[in-house]
Parts: structure tokens; sequence; C-alpha cells
């Protein structure tokens, strides 16, 4: 008799951690479901969520450990490729030190808490500083920048009365903020689209907005203006838990919507209309892109810019606003390690504010750091010569290393250029917890991610692989739990919840705290307990203290002649497609018949100009790279410009197009969202 198991469970696709209902018969999953009742996504899954055991069962799945050999993968027992990535790891450290080593981690922590943390324990067990992850390009800046505001990171809310989505396409992107548009819009609430594309939302818009790429933080500052001059400022909000805003009021002065309406192609009138919208509205909120605006030259000044609107409007822990919510207590994984990680005298703002310090390096100074500083590297669950900028500098770079070990349930791009690459399990196929702390007007939520399935193959988790790894570095004292249920139960400590309770008593998740709408002395966690609207920490490191905006190095207002002569499109890369995450998910049937091919997005105008049409095959060029695509003309793209999805790897790479030396100033991300291309017809 078939023996049949229900495993509620959760997906590791994206941050949000949505719930999952596993069918488990005789060890195989058989069907994955959305989790009724869950907050974020009560019953519904996406597209991918859907085909996750597609993905998982996919017969390209690595599932033995592989050495290159003569430039040829061979099988090898998971002894022999520990202890030979042990020996080396050993030489280079005795020859070199240990920050020689660099490792990455394919995940920020919120949707897979264990692997971020147990990377950076394992480089800071071996004494090396240099942790990398996709924060480098993605979200960090963003919590930087809130923190340096208000202490810590307050975050949009799903439900809201006013969405702005600037720059950010849920339908693509953002499954729950998906949901709760179409619940909330039926209620009434308002909603501003701000794109250089009329993506499918913008029809159903209050405002549609099309903006030049990378100039957002021009809107901002005129949107500040507005507000200041016509004053819709919430005064009594700005007075009592602000600084700084008697320096902002002249700071504003030039920054006109007339000004504004010249960089950003926005009418000023349509300016002045959001900026009233916005300021009237008590329980509204920007929605920023999940990178569009950090990925730019002004990316740090442009999440200033957008979290000094939510302050002067006192749209600061509101409902429907941005709220600081409380964070669920767990047991530090990682350790601390004696050195800096590379980029803390470039971009020292990353790495540290008001000596709180971040265990992240700057990703985009990798390249160049390679062999001089780092010889080895160590990547568990990432692609970064797809997902990182300039995939031709990461190449050449990685290709210099002593040793490159890749971790994956796939032969990724990164992969294939590695010396070792180790099977990994998927999210069913091991222990773990997965937390939320932005769930509309509801309380912080907690799950206990299960084990449904075995590993498959010798698949091994990260908890087994660094483990096992420590114990030939002499370094196994510094991993001490016997198994990974016993992690999660360190993990958990703090808390106070246990294991048992996660497991038998509450499967489906706990709230961990309450969520308070209030303003109150020691809330927000800046040095004066007020929110800086003047940033001493932007100050103490030379850079404006009030927002600014910056344009972008590559553009049509900096570049020379010579260069627009060259490359005369505007270029934005990067945007997303429901039925991929990233470059995963690319090797799946259902999936890929939905999204066949990479499609670049063009203008009617601009396409018809360069003799082009839709379903045409096109080389797009840049100073660094080519990529070839095809294209669609498409009436509801901004003219002028050249819009790039990312994650397909060869010759559609978008990351060919880009470059690590074009980096924001403050923290170091790269700008690939406004650059400048050519465009021709495939030969």
């Amino acid at each position: 008799m078939a023996s049949t198991q229900q495993v509620l469970t959760d997906c590791t696709l994206c941050y949000h951690s949505c719930g999952t209902r596993v069918t488990v018969e005789d060890g195989t999953a058989v069907k994955v479901e959305g989790l009724e009742g869950h907050p974020i996504n009560d019953g519904q899954l996406c597209p991918k969520g859907e085909a996750a055991l597609t993905h998982i069962y996919s017969p390209n799945r690595i599932k033995t450990p592989l050495k290159k050999v003569d430039g040829k993968f061979v099988p090898v027992s998971w002894e022999q490729a520990l202890d030979e990535i042990a020996a080396k790891l050993l030489k280079l450290k005795e020859e070199f030190g240990p920050s020689v080593l660099g490792v990455f981690s394919g995940s920020i922590g919120v949707e897979n808490l264990e692997m971020a943390q147990l990377t950076q324990r394992f480089k800071a067990a071996f004494g090396s500083p240099n942790f990398f992850s996709v924060e480098s390009i993605c979200y960090r800046m963003r919590i930087r920048t809130r923190q340096i505001t208000f202490g810590k990171y307050p975050t949009e809310e799903l439900d809201s009365k006013l969405y702005i989505l600037w720059g950010h396409n849920p339908d693509a992107s953002d499954f729950p903020l998906k949901l709760a548009l179409e619940r909330n819009l039926a209620k009434g609430a308002k909603l501003v689209v701000i794109d250089p594309r009329r993506i499918p939302l913008a029809d159903q818009a209050d405002m549609y907005l099309k903006i030049r790429p990378g100039t957002d933080g021009a809107m901002a500052m005129a949107m500040m203006h507005v507000i200041i001059k016509e004053d819709l400022v919430d005064h009594d909000f700005v007075d009592k838990h602000t600084s700084g805003y008697d320096k902002l009021v002249p700071h504003i002065e030039p920054f006109t919507p007339e000004w504004a309406e010249e960089i950003t192609w926005v009418p000023a009138d349509k300016i002045r209309e959001l900026a009233r919208m916005f300021a009237t509205t008590k329980g509204a909120s920007i929605y920023q892109g999940t990178c569009t605006q950090d990925q730019t030259a002004g990316g740090t000044q442009n999440s200033r810019a957008f979290s000094v609107l939510q302050t002067i409007t006192g749209n600061i822990n509101v409902p429907g606003g941005w709220v600081i919510s409380p964070r669920p207590h767990f047991g530090n994984v990682g350790l601390n390690v004696e050195g800096d990680p590379l980029g803390m005298d470039e971009y020292p703002l990353f790495i540290e504010v008001w000596g709180r310090k971040s265990p992240y390096g700057v990703i985009t100074m990798v390249p160049e750091a390679i062999p001089d500083k780092l010889k080895a590297f160590y990547v568990v669950g990432g692609n970064p010569l797809v997902s990182m900028a300039d995939s031709n500098a990461f190449r050449e770079s990685f290709r210099r290393l002593d040793l490159l070990v890749v971790h994956d349930m796939f032969m990724t791009e990164t992969a294939q250029e590695a010396h070792y690459v180790l099977p990994a399990c998927s999210h069913l196929e091991k222990w773990g917890l997965a937390y939320t702390y932005n769930v509309c007007h509801c309380l912080p939520f907690l799950m206990l991610r299960k084990k449904a399935i075995e590993p498959i193959g010798e698949s091994w988790s990260e908890w087994k692989v660094f483990t096992e790894l420590a114990k030939r570095l002499g370094l196994g004292d510094q991993f001490p739990w016997q198994s990974e249920e016993e992690l999660i139960q360190f993990e958990l400590g703090p808390s106070g919840i246990t294991f048992e309770q996660m497991l038998n008593e509450q499967p489906e998740g706990l709230y961990y705290g309450k969520k308070k709408y209030e303003v109150r002395d020691g809330i927000f966690a800046t040095p004066t307990g007020k929110i800086k609207i003047y940033s001493s920490a932007l100050e103490h490191v030379g850079a404006n203290p009030l927002p600014v905006y910056i344009e972008p190095e590559r553009s049509p207002k900096r570049s020379s002649k010579e260069f627009l002569e060259k490359y005369p499109l505007i270029l934005s890369t990067g945007h997303r497609n429901y039925y991929y995450v990233h470059s995963q998910f690319r090797g799946v049937d259902a999936l890929k018949a939905e999204t066949p091919d990479p499609v670049a997005e063009v203008g009617m105008a601009t396409g018809t100009q360069y003799g082009l049409a839709t379903g045409d095959d096109i080389i797009i060029e840049t100073n660094r790279g080519k990529v070839r695509m095809k294209v669609a003309l498409d009436e509801r793209v901004a003219e002028g410009c050249i819009f790039v999805p990312h994650g397909w790897s060869g010759e559609a790479n978008a990351n060919l197009l880009t470059d690590t030396d074009c980096r924001e100033e403050i923290l170091g991300y790269p700008d690939v969202k406004s650059l400048m291309c050519s465009v021709s017809k495939a030969a």
C-alpha cells in the first residue's frame, strides 16, 4: 500500500517564501500546491512555484561530485573531492594567508537563511573576511540607505492606499504584491506607475508616467520641491521625529518640476499632480523596483530621496506606508573575523555605519582583485558569471583562480569554469527556516522549511558540505551541529520557539512578533534617535548628506559626441520575466514554452529607424561586448531605448554588455540600468 504524506513547507525561489503543500508518495514528491491560509500567498503559486518538482527532478541535475581533468569533468567521490579541495585551500592559506579565499552565496539570507549564514561562517572560520553575495548588486543598497536614514530598515506593506510602482512590475517579479494589488485596487486603492515601459498594470493606474531610465532621482527631487513649496509637509511628524529638515528646505530650491521635466521626460504638471496625491494620502508607499533605482549612477541618492519623501509626508510607521517591523531573534550562525572585506577602502559605507559592520564585500571589485588579492573562490547556490555585471571580466578573472569550487544543482556557466562541482540539495531535500516581515497589516511570520524527500543522487546540503570540509581544514569545532535539525534549533534558540513546536504543533507556521504602528522614542536607531534627513553618515564618507540627482555616467547628457555616435540608444538591462528567476528554471519545458527566446524590447519608431521588425534577430553592442537576441517592437516602450532581459546564458547573456568599471560612487553598485548601446539586424 502506498504511503502518502502532506508536507507543509515553503518555496525558496525568492525572498517572499510563499507557503506550499507538498504531496509525497513513497518518498517521491508528486504534487506541489500553494498553502491555504499562508499570509503571503494564501493558496496560490506563481508558475515557477508550480513547476518546482519538474525543476527538482530534472534529468540535468548534478548527482555526483565532479572534478575537471584535462578540461573535462569526471565523477569523483565526495571524499576525494573534499580532500583535494581542503589540501589546496590549506596550501594557499599557508603561502598567502586566509584572505585569498573569497566565498559567494546566491542567497541574501531571507529565502535561504542557512545557505547565507553557513557560507559566512565557513569563510570566517577559515580566516577570510571576503564574503560576497547578490546583495552586492541587489537590495543591500536599499537596506543600507534606509538604515542610515531611519537606523533600521522599514519596508513597504503589501496593503496600501496609494501604490507608487516606481520601476517595479509585480506582474513579472513580485507575486505577493501582485495579489495584494488585485485585492486592494478593487477596494479603491490608488495606483501610480512610473516606468519607461507601459507595463500592463499601467492600464489600471490613476497615473502613468514614462520616465527616462536612470533619472528617477531627478523626479524624486522635484516631488520634494513641490511638497515643501506648497506646504504639504507633515510638520508635526517632521518636527518631532527628524533632524535636518531646515537644511533640506533651501536645498530643494533649484529642483523644480520644470528642471526635472527636461531631465526625466515627465511633464512638470504631472510631477506636481503626483506630489500632491502622495503628500495628501496617509498610508502611501513608494515601491522601488528590486534593483531598478539601485543599479544606476545615483543609486544611493535615489533611495535616500525616496526615504525623505516618505518621511516629510509622515508615511512612516502608518498602515500602508513604510513600517519598521520586528525581526526574528535567531541564533547567529555567522562568525566574526579580523580584517575588512574587499571594498572597505573604496566604499566604506557599504560595509560599516556607526560602528555596525556587515559581512559583505563589494563584488564589482572582484575581477580586479584576482589573482593578487583573491586566489580561491567558493560559490554556493549562485551563478555570478551570468548574474553579476560584466560577465567578460568575471570569466577572465575566474580563469586565473588557483581554485574555483561550485556547489549547485545544475551545471551553470559558473560551474563550467570550476575545478570542482559539488551536487547540491533543493529546498525539499533539507531543513531550514523561512521568515517574512512584510505581511500586510498582519504580523511577521515564521515557518519551518521541512525536509520532504531524501537528497537526489549524492546531493549534499550546505550544512553537510561545510561541516565535512571544515573537518579536513582542522576547523571541525567551528561546525558543532551534528545534524541540520540541531542547526535549526540553534537558530531558533533566542526566539523561545522550538524545532518540535514548529514541526508538530504549528507546521503551517506562526507569527513570531507583533507589528506596531507607532512612532516613539528609540524606534529610530540612529545616533540621535531621529530620522536623518541630513545624513552625517554620508557626509562622513564625502558624499552629499542631502538627496541629490546624479546623471548616469553613460547617458545622452554626459557621454561624448564620439561615444554617442557609436552607441546612440539608451540601454537598460535586467528586466524580469514571470516564468524565470534570474538564470533559474531555464530548463523547464513548460516555462520555456511560455518564454522560449530572449527578447529585447524597443519602441515602434526606434525599431523602424533601425530597419527592425518584431521577431528579427538583432545584435546589441556596448563598449564591453555584444549579445544576440530577438526583438519586439512595442508602442508601449519609450523611444530611443532598448530593454534587455537578464538571466539568459551564452550569447544572450545581458551582462556581456555591462561594465564593472561603471559604478555608483557611494556603495559600488554597477550601473546596468542606464547605459548606451547600438543595435543592428543580425546577419
